[in-house]
């Protein structure tokens, strides 16, 4: 929010504080060329969205009359090369004794993309001194406004001294400034000066305090390159005296600069009292480069880097931490290594070569399981890299990608981690060209290596027929017709744990043909005060006998029935498993929408019209002829609620073998949110398909105007006998948080405790706090 003349007074007076101040002036005004209205002329408004203006003027004034409000501005340079400056006001006089011009009453002077408002302006020929008194603003060619009481100029605006003014940079900030000189060469020098970038008002509009500003003794401003540079800068917060910034300076347009970033104070179990600051440093407005060291009491120092270039083509960064230490394997600590070298990198990007072809691309890669963990960088248990190669049209698909996977699971072996390279799928797309249809063919191959392990390669060609009409009784009727062919190459089978994945070694070759007939019908009506929609659905899929377990499974193996995956032609995730047979799938969606309120229900389940299928096992809700039902209501009451349940219901005896809780409530500042899931699927043949019971919550409470209490936890609740290989009583705490959290325009600080109670390696269960500070529109990134 800008000021307004009126509360200048009061708005220099919160950012002075005990009488320092602060200021850019980004121009200022050339001699001015008379023009404006008559005396006694009535006073012409300024036209909404005023442009900013300058006063620059000649050595003799040029007079341009203004007849009306809608009459363009001059030029900045008449045909003699004058400068011409339009003026309004209510009153124009002129003192032939002494030579001097006066405008008052609501003067606005205009030229160019600069502006002057004052209640009077007066002009000596003799002396060629400009003077602009009372609630003066001034605009320079960048939007920055000044506000001032009193500035007095030369005749060419080439110099002159403003006392209590105020400068309100366009890309937000303000500076004010008891005292300032603009110099010559159109550089501004402030002394007491203070600076923030805070709000002087509330968004009800009452007035406020800064959070934080900059006292300086000196500000420099300098126009050339649009920046303000301090001298004998500290840093004040809520009014306290905090600690010195030297060197510090910022951008007007509110781009970065280079400079030091506020530090951060953590206390960890496994690396003692950890403080750590950054110094950013831009190079371009395309690339920047920041650097950070941290110092611990219990471990070696470490540093890092991020680099970030904005290209024609795209954009991509590179961050990455090194340091030496020594690192434990296990929770006992007993087994150690010798003080290495220890890192990780990341690094990602994208570059659209044309509206056509892009490429996407990140590396993710640690030295060892436990870094990422024990420096609080991450708790990802994987990392995954990537490159893609995409071309998108409004009809074809083309991509050729790698994925690559490293594990932070200390049980798990590395070289049982699949690489996918390369990666390759192609899909057309053809509209009418059977009965009115749209048909897709697509093309995808795949191989998959290990080091020890199973590998597999892989290839398709399918075609898909899709139909969709809506009869006279507004059924929506959708006919699917699909073929497609498969050739596999696999060995190293027997190193797979699960049988039913390793399919037969050597090639093998598939054949899959499909129909289907989906049929939708709604209905609409008024019910409660709104209006509601009822959609039974009715969907008949018919696929001959699949040798699916010939077949490697290497995509397909999460299967579970839930509403997601209900009506689908192939339940499976993945392309190595196909659902064969012949089923019925029933269900509806009824929807309920009155004003501020919507509710949303889905209920189905699906019929196998032959024999059971021995690719699903038992406890999927698939594995017999008649599925278990599956569902999903989701509540929600405008931006205030909102509440998901998803759900499956056992088919004998309606037993809940899935409930997923996920509900929000409060507004953005204050809120609760809830999740919680437990699978009851008794399924002991699959490795990784066990049961699970997890509850998250947290809660966000906000009082006095910006502060705010958090709290949240993540809670196993999963026990022996729904997975035997876990020594949970049902009930073990992942993690816990809570802290306190002050945020406004431009301030946000807190502090945060965390307790971890699972140890991996040299990363130790135990407690964490954490202070952090960060100052917004500061200029740093």
């Amino acid at each position: 929010m800008v000021p307004a003349p009126a509360n200048r007074n009061i708005t220099v007076s919160r950012l002075l504080g005990s009488g320092m101040a602060a200021l850019v002036l980004a121009s200022a005004s050339p001699a001015f060329a008379q023009e404006g209205a008559a005396t006694g002329a009535g006073t012409v408004e300024e036209p909404e969205g005023e442009s900013p203006s300058d006063l620059p003027a000649p050595q003799d004034p040029v007079i341009v009359a203004s007849q009306d409000d809608t009459q363009l501005p001059p030029p900045e340079f008449n045909a003699e090369g004058e400068r011409q400056i339009a003026f309004e006001a209510d009153i124009l006089s002129y003192d032939s004794d002494a030579d001097i011009t006066t405008a008052e009453g609501d003067v606005l002077l205009r030229s160019g993309d600069r502006s002057l408002r004052a209640d009077s302006v007066s002009w000596s020929q003799r002396t060629g001194v400009i003077v602009a008194s009372g609630n003066v603003r001034f605009v320079d060619e960048n939007g920055n406004q000044l506000y001032t009481e009193r500035v007095e100029l030369t005749d060419q605006f080439e110099a002159g001294a403003m006392e209590d003014l105020l400068l309100a940079l366009r890309a937000g900030g303000r500076l004010a400034a008891n005292r300032g000189v603009r110099e010559n060469d159109g550089s501004i020098t402030l002394e007491e000066a203070a600076y923030s970038a805070c709000a002087v008002t509330d968004p009800d509009g009452c007035d406020k305090e800064p959070s934080w500003r900059i006292t300086a003794e000196r500000v420099i401003y300098d126009p050339e390159d649009e920046r303000v540079r301090f001298r004998g800068a500290y840093l004040e917060l809520f009014g306290a005296r905090l600690l010195p910034l030297p060197g510090l300076s910022i951008r007007t347009d509110g781009g970065a600069v280079s400079g030091f970033l506020v530090p951060d104070l953590r206390i960890s179990e496994s690396n003692g009292v950890e403080v750590s600051g950054s110094y950013y440093l831009r190079f371009a407005d395309n690339q920047d480069l920041t650097v950070s060291g941290y110092v611990f009491s219990e471990a070696p120092p470490m540093v890092s880097a991020q680099w970030r270039h904005l290209t024609d083509k795209g954009a991509y960064q590179i961050t990455g931490y090194a340091t030496h230490s020594r690192r434990f394997t296990d929770a006992s600590r007993t087994d150690t290594f010798d003080s290495e070298p220890r890192g990780y990198v990341f690094a990602n990007g994208k570059f659209q070569f044309s509206p056509e072809w892009s490429l996407t691309g990140s590396l993710r890669l640690a030295s060892d399981r436990t870094f990422l963990r024990r420096y609080d960088i991450s708790r990802d248990d994987r990392l995954r890299s990537m490159i893609d190669l995409e071309r998108i049209d409004a009809n074809s698909y083309f991509s050729l990608s790698g994925w690559a996977t490293q594990t932070l699971r200390l049980g798990q072996d590395q070289d049982n981690v699949p690489v996918a390279l390369p990666v390759l799928d192609y899909r057309q797309r053809f509209a009418d060209p059977v009965a009115g249809g749209n048909l897709e063919l697509q093309v995808n191959t795949l191989a998959i290596t290990r080091k020890e392990g199973q590998e597999t390669e892989r290839a398709f060609a399918k075609a898909q027929w899709d139909l969709k009409q809506i009869t006279g009784l507004g059924q929506v009727v959708t006919f699917t017709g699909l073929l497609r062919g498969d050739v596999y190459h696999s060995d190293g089978n027997q190193f797979t744990q699960t049988a039913s994945y390793r399919g037969n070694p050597g090639w093998e070759t598939r054949g899959v043909a499909l129909g289907a007939v989906d049929v939708e019908w709604p209905f609409v009506g008024e019910l409660f005060g709104g209006e509601q929609v009822f959609t039974p659905r009715v969907q008949l899929v018919v696929t001959p006998e699949i040798k699916n377990l010939a077949i490697p499974n290497e995509d397909a193996r999460a299967i579970d029935l839930e509403d997601s995956n209900l009506f689908a032609l192939n339940r499976f995730p993945g392309y190595d498993r196909i659902e064969d047979g012949a089923r019925v799938t029933y269900g509806f969606d009824w929807k309920l929408r009155r004003p501020g309120w919507e509710l949303l229900t889905t209920l189905g389940q699906s019929y196998r019209l032959d024999s059971d299928r021995d690719i699903f096992p038992d406890g999927t809700g698939l594995s017999e002829k008649v599925s278990d039902f599956v569902g999903r209501t989701q509540l929600r009451y405008r931006d205030f609620l909102k509440l998901t349940h998803r759900y499956r219901l056992d088919k004998d005896n309606f037993a809940v073998r899935r409930n997923e809780i996920d509900a929000t409530i409060g507004s953005s500042r204050t809120y609760a949110e809830i999740g919680y899931l437990r699978l009851n699927r008794d399924i002991t043949t699959v490795e990784d398909l066990q049961d699970r019971e997890e509850l998250r919550a947290a809660v966000r409470v906000a009082f006095a105007d910006y502060w705010s209490a958090f709290g949240s936890g993540v809670f196993n609740l999963t026990d022996r006998e729904e997975d035997p290989t876990l020594t949970s009583d049902g009930f073990q705490p992942i993690r816990t948080r809570l802290g306190i959290a002050y945020q406004d325009d431009c301030l946000e600080m807190g502090a945060t405790w965390r307790r971890d109670y699972v140890s991996a390696g040299d990363a130790q269960r135990g407690d964490t706090f954490q202070l952090y500070f960060s100052l917004k529109n500061l200029g740093f990134r």
